[in-house]
């Protein structure tokens, strides 16, 4: 099993003073000195939840500069929002910085509002987004791209500076639908996922599906899972549940907040207000319990170790480890020592 650092920043609007990246930065170089797989970052735009990453290119470029060995990856580029090109060029620059070193996992985006930057329509996201999958690599791959200049004229375009990787290495960043599976494993790309909205065996289900349709779209080849996991692990389980509590409640309630300003702008007749304080709070201690319990990598390490054997048992290869969902800095960093000793026992199993 690999292990990676996965980012989303709980409130991007604390800390003004603090260094708001110095979590992404000095994790990233004690997961870098490690051995860890890769650090993720996600593509964020217009509200304080996430809202340290409104562009996964320039935060892995400056990842770039502080890092020597571990992959840098989106977790995820919302492929719609923008044009194939720039994309493709974005992270040709981070493949130069790094030495070979950048990786994307593709999302079709979650959020109407989102697609104000786009001028494609909501509603034709996901075919947009799996257009651009072929698109981005052939641009990679240095293949000229058609496009329309600013005098209405046709014009062929590649991109500079050339890559140092051959190939992009590619996901598609699913919620939980099934057809996304099939979706990646149809386009030989590896998937990422998480627990949100699904749980590990209807995950197992999954997998098994996705891995089912690559064999037999790409002659035996098994394709590549990545679940994203909350992370927090310590020297016993109620000190870690004790430290987690506030910071994963405080996120939950943020994230109650996300969602349903995203129903709303889907629902003219959906009314927030609907769920009074009382509602939220029941909300947000079932969540809680949830993720603790099952759908998070909390605990010590060796009750984590038992959840890593689960999930490598039905086929994921990679748990991307979410660490910032609002413990503070240097309790964050202190903790990665556990993570890597779980890193570690894996290895040696």
């Amino acid at each position: 099993m690999d292990f990676s650092l996965f980012y989303f920043a709980d409130d991007s609007t604390r800390d003004r003073d603090a260094g708001r990246y110095e979590l992404l930065l000095e994790g990233a170089r004690f997961a870098d000195r490690h051995g860890f797989r890769a650090v993720w970052t996600p593509e964020r735009h217009f509200h304080s939840f996430g809202g340290l990453y409104p562009n996964p290119a320039v935060v892995g470029a400056a990842l770039a500069m502080v890092t020597s060995t571990i992959a840098i990856r989106a977790g995820s580029v919302v492929s719609p929002l923008h044009h194939p090109v720039r994309i493709a060029e974005e992270w040709s620059v981070v493949d130069n910085l790094s030495g070979g070193r950048a990786g994307v996992s593709l999302a079709s985006g979650w959020h109407p509002v989102d697609f104000a930057l786009s001028r494609v329509p909501y509603d034709d996201r996901k075919r947009a987004m799996l257009k651009s999958i072929e698109q981005i690599r052939g641009l990679w791959r240095g293949d000229a791209h058609a496009v329309v200049d600013g005098n209405g004229a046709p014009a062929t375009v590649r991109i500079f500076p050339p890559p140092v990787q051959r190939d992009l290495p590619l996901w598609v960043t699913s919620a939980g639908e099934v057809d996304t599976f099939r979706t990646a494993a149809a386009a030989r790309a590896g998937v990422l996922t998480h627990l949100l909205h699904q749980d590990i065996g209807e995950l197992a289900a999954k997998i098994t599906e996705y891995r089912r349709t690559a064999r037999e779209r790409h002659d035996g080849w098994e394709g590549h899972v990545v679940l994203m996991l909350h992370t927090f692990l310590g020297p016993g389980r109620d000190e870690v549940r004790g430290i987690v509590e506030g910071p994963l409640r405080d996120y939950l309630r943020s994230s109650v907040g996300l969602i349903a300003r995203s129903v709303g702008a889907l629902d003219p007749e959906f009314d927030i207000d609907v769920l009074d304080d009382e509602d939220i709070d029941f909300l947000v201690s079932q969540s809680f319990d949830t993720y603790f319990d099952e759908r998070g990598l909390f605990g010590t390490v060796e009750e984590a170790a038992g959840t890593v054997e689960r999930l490598r048992g039905i086929g994921v290869d990679e748990i991307a480890c979410l660490v910032d969902f609002g413990i503070d800095t240097e309790t964050v960093l202190g903790g990665l020592r556990y993570l890597n000793a779980l890193r570690e026992a894996s290895v040696e199993n």
